[in-house]
């Protein structure tokens, strides 16, 4: 399960990473939430944290730091679109990332005590 888990949430992140540099959807979403002077570091991690995912795959401490830097930036993601109001199913992507990351994150951390 935490393979295919990796594997989505890193393949998904280096395309939202991606297309904060390069989409206007996405730039028009951040001038939306207020916070587009943040796009750029936001894109960047995103990228870092997506590769991570993947690359994590055969490095455990990476994919431990990357689920949990991931699953952080989805919270504040959640955040952000309760405090504009947004409706549940526009908030819907930001929580299943959420839950996605921070699935992988506690398996990784439930089997590293075992």
């Amino acid at each position: 399960m935490r393979l295919g888990l990796s594997i989505i949430s890193g393949v998904s992140f280096i395309f939202f990473g991606l297309a904060c540099f390069f989409s206007d959807v996405f730039i028009n979403e951040f001038d939306r939430y207020g916070l587009s002077k943040f796009l750029n570091i936001v894109g960047f991690f995103q990228l870092l944290g997506g590769m991570g995912c993947i690359i994590g795959i055969f490095y455990r401490k990476l994919l431990i730091i990357s689920s949990l830097g991931l699953s952080v930036m989805m919270l504040l993601g959640v955040g952000v679109r309760v405090k504009i109001n947004d409706t549940l199913i526009q908030t819907l992507p930001a929580l299943i990332y959420l839950i996605i990351n921070a699935t992988i994150f506690i398996d990784l951390m439930i089997k590293r005590k075992n």
